[in-house]
């Protein structure tokens, strides 16, 4: 994107303070949507934004500036004002790039670009009339398509030269039931790193009947029993409950500032001897997946937790440093108006050996969380709230009626503890995932899971 005597120009520039680490970080992205709703295309949009991001290091101390412009003029003047952040003299002078060599793990097939934009309107209004004929109950239908095409380019004072390409393609389908009193919603969104090769991978009419099954089902359903009970959490989407209460809580972001109800506990028990938690970066074509993170560091398959002990957090350069740790591949950024930290890609509870009937089987009274939904987490003492989208009770060993309002109410590292079966039927559920470095896409993934108590909220 841009030469490299101009990147060392710039790096060798906003060193000139003191700063003893300088890295750029220049992207350019290309963006299409098309949104449909109420039976009729609302928008179809394409757009391009592109910008440098230049960070300085100096011992624990991070200055960042961003711009979109790009001329050598523009890149040195972001340089020198985020260097006057900084009082020293200069000391360190930027080594001579090394291109990191690496095979592309999540080959695109069909590139969106070359795709005309009917191609794409008409599989949203697929997904539409599949979702709207469903059942005569479904009164509303939204459909969102979007594809991304980012090309980064990472170069630092130390001597990395490395570039990615990031293709990511996503349907989102939500669907409204109502009877004329009550609402209830169902939503999919699946996606992945790919091309519109997506659509070939993706059962998108399984999807949008899925999201309206769960609307209508939940129209007709009971209100949700309150209390104390045994909660058994389906696979896929399941492992928000992990992610958010328990996976932020694992980010060197939090970890390293002891901040982290996690912080110096490596080594010791933190769960149940049944679980073993995983991020990894590298699993092709996968939703969260990059070839490098956004400091350059290739991706890895990073083991957090083992049989229930802690083995190691998910780590950017900046709070390595505070930890003397190495990073793990996991800084990340929305775009370059930001400054990259430690981030989840992909992660999940492994999978166990108990099949889900013998996990519904084995429990005589509790309930089950077939789709979570959203909630709401303390990152420091990973108390959590969450809505289940749909859930139903079981009774004497057995799926019984469904009930909606259910709401799971707990704390990350408690019910890390209670996890006491976990299934072999492990699935990955898409979503974005925001922190202090903006939204990245995200799996969170697990088997059927059960959690041997936990406080159920209802309406009665």
């Amino acid at each position: 994107m841009i030469e490299k005597s101009i990147l060392q120009e710039v790096l060798n520039e906003a060193l000139k303070t003191g700063g003893d680490f300088a890295e750029i970080y220049i992207e350019q992205n290309d963006l299409n949507t098309a949104y449909m709703t109420d039976g009729k295309v609302e928008s179809v949009l394409s757009g391009k934004d592109y910008g440098a991001g230049v960070r300085i290091l100096s011992g624990f101390k991070c200055i960042y500036a961003y711009t979109n412009d790009l001329s050598r003029e523009g890149l040195l003047k972001i340089a020198r004002d985020a260097s006057y952040a900084l009082t020293g003299v200069k000391n360190v002078e930027s080594r001579d790039f090394i291109k990191l060599d690496y095979t592309n793990a999540h080959p695109i097939s069909i590139v969106p670009s070359a795709v005309d934009i009917s191609k794409k309107v008409s599989k949203v209004k697929e997904a539409y009339t599949i979702a709207k004929s469903y059942s005569s109950e479904i009164v509303q239908v939204s459909v969102r398509y979007v594809d991304n095409d980012k090309k980064v380019l990472i170069a630092n004072s130390e001597g990395l030269f490395a570039e990615d390409r990031r293709i990511r393609t996503r349907m989102a389908i939500e669907a409204v039931a109502s009877d004329g009193n009550e609402n209830q919603t169902g939503f999919f969104g699946p996606g992945r790193l790919m091309g519109f090769e997506f659509f070939d991978n993706v059962d998108i009419e399984w999807h949008a009947k899925e999201a309206a099954r769960i609307a209508v089902t939940m129209l007709h359903a009971d209100l949700c029993p309150s209390g104390v009970m045994p909660v058994v959490i389906d696979n896929g989407f399941g492992g928000v409950i992990f992610h958010e209460a328990c996976g932020h809580s694992l980010e060197a972001t939090s970890v390293a500032k002891g901040h982290s109800v996690f912080s110096g506990k490596l080594g010791q028990r933190i769960a149940s001897e049944v679980v073993t938690a995983i991020d990894d970066g590298t699993i092709q074509n996968a939703w969260g997946s990059s070839n490098i993170d956004d400091e350059g560091h290739p991706t890895q398959r990073n083991v957090l937790i083992e049989n229930g002990i802690l083995k190691g957090y998910m780590i950017d350069m900046l709070n390595g440093r505070r930890m003397n740790m190495k990073p793990t591949g996991n800084s990340r950024r929305e775009s370059y108006k930001y400054a990259p930290t430690s981030r989840m890609t992909n992660t999940f509870i492994a999978k166990g050996d108990k099949t889900p009937e013998e996990i519904i089987k084995s429990t005589e009274y509790g309930l089950y969380a077939k789709y979570m939904g959203g909630g709401s987490v303390n990152p420091v003492t990973g108390d959590f709230n969450f809505a289940v989208n749909e859930a139903y009770l079981i009774k004497d060993g057995k799926i019984d009626r469904p009930v909606r309002g259910a709401t799971l109410i707990g704390k990350g590292s408690e019910v890390l503890l209670d996890i006491d079966m976990v299934g072999n039927n492990l699935e990955l559920g898409q979503g974005m995932c925001g922190s202090v470095s903006g939204s990245v896409p995200a799996n969170v993934g697990q088997p059927m899971i059960r959690v041997k108590k936990m406080t159920v909220g209802g309406r009665r």
